[in-house]
């Protein structure tokens, strides 16, 4: 299974919700870069994926996106073939 990373905050239900979703795959680590206690970390989810809102989520090299946009992989049946590649 492919590293997950997730920026996210402390108070964050989206964050939340998309825990939920990748554990319910299987996913059992998930890399949590919290920005809201290392500004520096915002200012490189910022760089990397250009938005400022949490979660952003990583699935190996993939940017997918937010929790919406991690549930639309889900709905569309193409969550579970990006955690097995």
């Amino acid at each position: 299974m492919p590293r997950v990373r997730m920026y996210s905050t402390a108070l964050c239900p989206f964050c939340v919700r998309a825990e939920q979703l990748l554990n319910s795959k299987g996913v059992a680590e998930i890399e949590k870069m919290r920005v809201d206690l290392y500004p520096r970390l915002r200012e490189e989810m910022t760089k990397k994926t250009g938005r400022r809102t949490v979660p952003q989520i990583y699935i190996g090299d993939t940017h997918v996106g937010g929790f919406e946009d991690l549930a639309a992989l889900e709905h569309a049946g193409e969550l579970a073939p990006l955690l097995q590649a």
